[in-house]
C-alpha cells in the first residue's frame, strides 16, 4: 500500500510552520488571529492554490470505494447506530478554554458548508462526491484553544484487528483551512456506518487516510509525541507520511 507521498506547495509547508512532528508549533498568535478574523484571511493566507479544485454534481462518481478498517462492532459504537445516533456526543477538549460536547443535533444546527472535491486513496483510486457539514474551524473557534496549542488530534471509534485505535492529526493552518470538514452527509443524505457516521473528517487537500471515519473526540494538544507511536496518526505510525498533500 506505502507510496510516496510528497508535499504539492510550500505555501502549506509555510503555514504549518514546518515544525518536527511532536514539537508545538510557533507563531500561534497568527491561529488565534485567524480565528477571530474568520473568513476574510482565508485567500490572503493560502491564496487560491491553496484550494482543491470542486466539481459539479455531474462529475459524482457512481460508486465511491469502501476502504478502511471494518466498521466498528464495539457495543457503545452498535447501540448509537441502532439508536440512530440521538446519544451521540462530540467531544472537543484539551487545551481549550471551552470544551464542548456537541450531539449531532447541534452540529445539525450550526452553519453548513458543502463541497464536490476527489478523493484520493494512497492505494491509487479516486473518487468524487459531495461532503456537506461543518466546517472544522468553526467547531476549533467555539472551543477558543490556548495559546500553547499545537495540533488536533481526531480519535475514532475504529481500531483494527489487535486493538488500537484508528486516530489522526493536524496542525493549526491543516484545520483551518476552508475545506476542511467535519462531514455528516454524502451526497446529500446522511453518511452511512460504514463510509464513517455519524461524524468523519474530510479533508480534500490529502491523500484519504486522512480523513478519518467515525470521529468521536477532537482533542487539542501541545504536542503528538506522547500520542501511541508519537507520529501524529494510525498509519503514520507505521510509515506513511504526516502530511499527505495532494
Amino acid at each position: 500500500m506505502k507510496r510516496q507521498l510528497f508535499i504539492a506547495t510550500s505555501l502549506s509547508a509555510a503555514l504549518a510552520g514546518c515544525g518536527a512532528i511532536g514539537t508545538k508549533l510557533t507563531g500561534n498568535d497568527r491561529v488565534h488571529a485567524i480565528l477571530d478574523a474568520g473568513e476574510n484571511l482565508d485567500l490572503a493566507l493560502i491564496g487560491t492554490h491553496g484550494l482543491v479544485r470542486e466539481y459539479s454534481t455531474r462529475d459524482i462518481s457512481p460508486d465511491f470505494p469502501i476502504n478502511s478498517l471494518d466498521t466498528p462492532v464495539d457495543a457503545t459504537y452498535v447501540h448509537l447506530m441502532r439508536t440512530a445516533f440521538t446519544s451521540f456526543r462530540l467531544v472537543v477538549d484539551g487545551v481549550v478554554d471551552r470544551p464542548l460536547s456537541l450531539s449531532l443535533a447541534q452540529l445539525n444546527a450550526m452553519p453548513q458548508t458543502a463541497q464536490i472535491t476527489r478523493h484520493d486513496c494512497v492505494e491509487g483510486w479516486s473518487a468524487i462526491a459531495q461532503w456537506s457539514g461543518v466546517a472544522l474551524r468553526d467547531v476549533v473557534a467555539m472551543a477558543r484553544p490556548r495559546k500553547e496549542a499545537g495540533f488536533i488530534v481526531f480519535r475514532t471509534f475504529d481500531r483494527d484487528a489487535n486493538g488500537v485505535p484508528y486516530y489522526e492529526s493536524l496542525d493549526f493552518s491543516q484545520a483551518l483551512h476552508p475545506q476542511t470538514l467535519l462531514a455528516l452527509k454524502q451526497n446529500g443524505a446522511p453518511i452511512t456506518p460504514d463510509r464513517g457516521a455519524p461524524v468523519r473528517l474530510k479533508i480534500p487537500t490529502q491523500l484519504g487516510y486522512k480523513s478519518a471515519k467515525w470521529v468521536r473526540h477532537i482533542q487539542v494538544v501541545p504536542s503528538l509525541a506522547h500520542l501511541f507511536g508519537g507520529q501524529g496518526g494510525y498509519w503514520e505510525d507505521q510509515g506513511y507520511q504526516w502530511y499527505a498533500g495532494i
